[in-house]
């Protein structure tokens, strides 16, 4: 049975008094409110990782990614941080190929695989990002980009190591913008790649692979997204950094 996660991208966001707070307050509501089975992922900025991790690490279910990694072992790479460091300080997940690396840092399929590869070598769980531009999916290539991005990234994998994946579906033009996929759009795409993971690897790790939505997902559009039979819950943005909506769309999951 795939896992059902609601997982908080932070992004470059929060002071360290905020971000400790809004650590102790979800993990308070969750324990009070939630009576569900899902995870939670918190993807907040390297210098609060330790941080975080010393909030949560007594909390069930609950999860520390790294927003990125550097695709080498180490080595004289300014600014960047390796796998063993992400491990060190107590993650167990890291973003792979968000939109925003894939935009502003030029971040490709190839590196993202070689990132992917790292990860798997430390113990890290990759949750792997991708979607189409607004420009893609009104060019009709919302499906074609989605299974390059797919094959591109993870189908050098073998069946094992792809099954240790996360996948999160983000169409670009909706993210931060306010506008959400549609349900049935959200839908389509998450069903066709599962398609293509059943294709590539076969039934049983397509039906347990765990695909996210990630595109402004809000309080008020949760549940509705999350209703779809492959929909496995979200990667969420500016909401995760509001305890009590972030609180509310790990409620909607069962």
């Amino acid at each position: 049975m795939r896992k059902k996660i609601a997982a908080g991208n932070w992004k470059m966001n929060l002071s360290p008094k905020e971000a400790q707070a809004l650590t102790s307050e979800v993990i308070t509501m969750a324990q009070a409110e939630y009576t569900g089975h899902a995870e939670v992922i918190f993807a907040p900025p390297f210098p609060y990782l330790s941080m975080v991790h010393h909030l949560m690490k007594e909390a069930k279910g609950f999860h520390l990614a790294a927003q990125t990694l550097h695709e080498a072992e180490s080595g004289a790479y300014t600014g960047e941080t390796s796998a063993a460091m992400i491990v060190a300080v107590g993650a167990t997940h890291v973003l792979i190929g968000h939109s925003e690396r894939r935009q502003y840092f030029g971040e490709g399929n190839d590196l993202l695989a070689k990132k992917v590869d790292q990860a798997l070598k430390h113990g890290l769980v990759p949750v792997y990002c991708l979607g189409e531009t607004l420009e893609e999916r009104e060019a009709g290539e919302t499906l074609s980009v989605n299974r390059e991005q797919l094959a591109g990234g993870l189908f050098h994998l073998s069946a094992e190591d792809f099954s240790k994946v996360i996948l999160a579906y983000e169409p670009v033009w909706a993210i931060g913008t306010g506008k959400t996929a549609s349900p049935e759009q959200a839908q389509e795409v998450h069903a066709f790649l599962r398609a293509e993971v059943r294709a590539q690897y076969g039934e049983e790790i397509a039906e347990n692979c765990t695909i996210l939505y990630g595109g402004s997902v809000k309080p008020d559009n949760a549940k509705e997204l999350f209703s779809n039979p492959d929909i496995d819950g979200g990667l969420v943005g500016g909401a995760s950094l509001k305890s009590r909506d972030f609180t509310e769309i790990l409620k909607a999951l069962p």
